[in-house]
């Protein structure tokens, strides 16, 4: 007898700096040539380890992100594209060099004597010291001696194996154990914290950058002097090495700048740097699938991008820090659909021209019926939660000097209009205000909750600026004025704010007695068997992101049958993603590198399920989760009704700030999880393995 399935589902004080595009993988060829090699082949070929590919929220310090904004320049500089050659192995990177797979290293590498035995060395690019990092409680350590009896967890191919070598003689205590090459440094201080290894060693510049984030670990002891980090170049590059040199003097010399500035354009464009200040949401600034997103982040790298500048993100602690904070100098212009009023004005505040207009709109439980909530007089005796900084606050004010009896409660500073939201519709709160284009982005993914009434006339809204910067005031209105409602921001508006978010119209597919499952069963057989998975789940998985249309396109760009995002799928080596073949190989294969960053001890199981989670999301957010997990008291190791209570927590500022990715609207990757599970439930009933 036939079965028919019939599943449905659903698709799919902190500063940021240096937010970098999707990185570019270099074409495969050898070529150990130099200078004239280079810009014969039109590509720099820069070799670096998997794991400083992957895509996060960019945070002040980060060495790959210092590293990669100098290459950029460079490669602009000797008129060639900037590609990437993916290491997996440390090891692999001096003899990758030499075969002529890449034309230099930069990942955040030591120079060290046995390597300059085989390669040559740029001017050093910044200078670290090596420290022993353990957990925050970890008290013991206070001299050198105090590590005999302790153990260290270090790759046996960075230089912190030579260097806790030497110190194992003076200490014969202590002892050294081999950290598995496919753990990334995160992986082994994550270990740390939660006692699985005992200590490692990192360089101090990746330290202090992440415990701009997390508080379970802590520098014990440094023990080297500084040390050199330098880009590795082939011994007879000599060219290549004198163009590295030339460059890197001259940006070492203009590197240092104030952290605090109220340059005006000029100043700016002298730094080339543009700060924007903003926040952390899915309106403003966000991370999904390993891509860089939102609406103001996109129009301000716009921007930027036309004033010859990088823009560097600047997240405040909460959303009332940003006009202090510009006004400070600690950033540029402020971008995060901020009201123009003339009380921000008098604070010292000049605006763009405006590039959006906006209703301040009630919102309310979607089964509040519509009779009891459609005017002013509705409000009497509700609760209407919002910040006291915000518009929404001066407004609500003005109902009740109209003899309203709205109560009017004040929400957390550090709450975004996203998390009120979410407690309305979790009935924790009874009623709050939101923009009408931030409630246009949840009602693309959430039913719970719905629009009740505007109160009042839409309202303009506009970049911010230091009414001293009137050249860049001036820059900011030409280009509002050239792009408002032209090509690229209409594409831009309509991609966060119309776009539903999934992906419906497109029927199932429906099984019969022979077991096929979609259209595409023998190249998923094929593929799914290549990279060791059950192909019935790739199936349920592909109905999950594309309805089997090999047409579709999400909201964020995601093409073809597997919805992978263009970038990511060359970064693979894949071209074509529309075509059936290509999406299904770049699918299973993408899945297959997800699976590949979590623990290899972990059950197959458990390892299928953080993969897709990280499929749909991207494994940065998984990772987060899963230390946030472990801090709950949930099993990090765990997906169901552990990891994925986690990462729910991260659409909440409190827990988003301190996690290494950001924000996540983590009830999609719960969701996606859930969805395919079940359908490969039913997949298994009628078709076989």
């Amino acid at each position: 007898m036939a079965l028919l399935l019939l599943v449905g589902g659903c698709g799919s004080s902190e500063q940021e700096s240096s937010p970098t595009p999707s990185r570019t993988e270099a074409p495969t060829y050898i070529e150990g040539g130099d200078l004239a090699s280079i810009t014969q082949h039109g590509y720099l070929r820069v070799l670096s380890p998997s794991h400083s590919h992957t895509t996060h929220l960019p945070r002040q310090g980060f060495p790959h992100n210092h590293e990669h904004e100098l290459l950029e320049r460079f490669a602009g500089s000797i008129r060639v594209k900037l590609g990437y050659v993916t290491v997996e192995r440390y090891q692999d990177l001096i003899p990758y060099l030499l075969k002529g797979k890449g034309d230099l290293i930069a990942a955040n590498f030591t120079v060290t004597p046995n390597r300059k035995d085989h390669i040559v060395f740029t001017v050093p690019v910044t200078t670290v010291n090596e420290q022993i990092v353990t957990r925050q409680d970890d008290t013991r350590l206070h001299t050198l001696s105090d590590l005999n009896g302790r153990t260290i967890t270090v790759h046996r191919s960075s230089a912190f194996w030579d260097t806790v070598s030497t110190l194992q003689k003076q200490y014969p205590d202590l002892h050294i154990k081999d950290a598995p090459e496919h753990l990334e440094i995160e992986h082994i201080l994550d270990g740390i914290a939660q006692k699985d290894f005992d200590l490692t060693v990192a360089d101090s510049n990746l330290v202090n950058a992440m415990l701009s984030y997390r508080s379970d670990l802590r520098p014990a002891l440094t023990i080297t002097n500084d040390r050199q980090i330098a880009w590795g170049v082939r011994p007879k590059a000599t060219d290549l090495l004198t163009a590295l040199n030339t460059f890197l003097n001259k940006a070492q010399l203009s590197r240092h700048r104030p952290s605090v500035s109220k340059d005006d354009l000029p100043g700016i464009r002298k730094r080339r740097v543009l700060r924007v200040l903003t926040r952390n949401n899915p309106a403003t600034y966000f991370l999904w699938r390993g891509e860089l997103m939102g609406f103001e982040y996109e129009l301000a790298r716009h921007f930027a991008k036309q004033q010859k500048l990088r823009v560097e993100v600047v997240v405040p602690p909460t959303r009332e820090d940003l006009i202090p904070w510009l006004l400070e100098g600690k950033g540029d212009l402020i971008a995060a659909s901020m009201t123009i009023s003339d009380q921000r004005k008098n604070q010292g505040l000049e605006f763009s021209r405006p590039y959006l207009t906006a209703s301040e709109i009630i919102v309310a439980r979607a089964d509040e019926p519509e009779s009891r909530l459609g005017s002013f007089e509705d409000l009497a005796g509700r609760t209407v939660v919002v910040r006291r900084s915000s518009t929404y606050w001066r407004t609500l004010k003005q109902i009740q000097n109209q003899g309203i009896t709205v109560n009017i409660e004040t929400a957390p500073e550090d709450l975004e209009t996203e998390e009120l939201i979410a407690k309305v519709a979790e009935g924790e709160y009874d009623l709050t205000v939101a923009d009408s284009h931030i409630l246009d982005i949840e009602l693309t993914w959430r039913k719970d909750i719905r629009a009740a009434f505007a109160l009042g006339d839409p309202q303009q809204l506009g970049w911010a600026v230091r009414t001293s910067n009137p050249q860049l005031v001036q820059a900011m209105n030409d280009y509002m004025k050239k792009e408002y409602r032209g090509l690229f921001y209409n594409i831009t508006l309509q991609k966060y704010f119309k776009n539903s978010r999934t992906i419906r119209k497109h029927a199932e597919f429906r099984t019969t007695h022979t077991g096929e499952l979609s259209p595409y069963d023998t190249l998923v057989q094929r593929y799914a068997k290549q990279y060791g998975f059950d192909w019935r789940l790739i199936v349920s998985q592909m109905y999950q992101e594309s309805r089997f249309n090999p047409q579709a396109r999400s909201w964020a760009g995601a093409v073809g049958l597997m919805q992978v995002l263009p970038g990511t799928a060359r970064s693979i080596g894949f071209h074509d993603v529309k075509s059936p073949e290509q999406s299904i190989h770049a699918g299973v294969q993408y899945l297959d590198w997800v699976r590949e960053r979590f623990d290899p001890e972990l059950p197959v199981e458990i390892r299928t399920w953080f993969a897709l989670a990280a499929y749909n999301a991207g494994h940065g957010h998984v990772r987060d989760a899963r230390r946030l997990a472990r801090k709950l008291d949930l099993n990090p190791d765990r997906w169901f009704g552990h990891v994925e209570k986690a990462i729910q927590l991260l659409a909440k500022r409190k827990y988003a700030r301190q996690a290494r990715h950001g924000y996540c609207r983590g009830s999609e990757p719960v969701q996606y999880v859930h969805e395919i599970k079940r359908r490969y439930e039913a997949y298994q009933l009628v078709a076989k393995l």
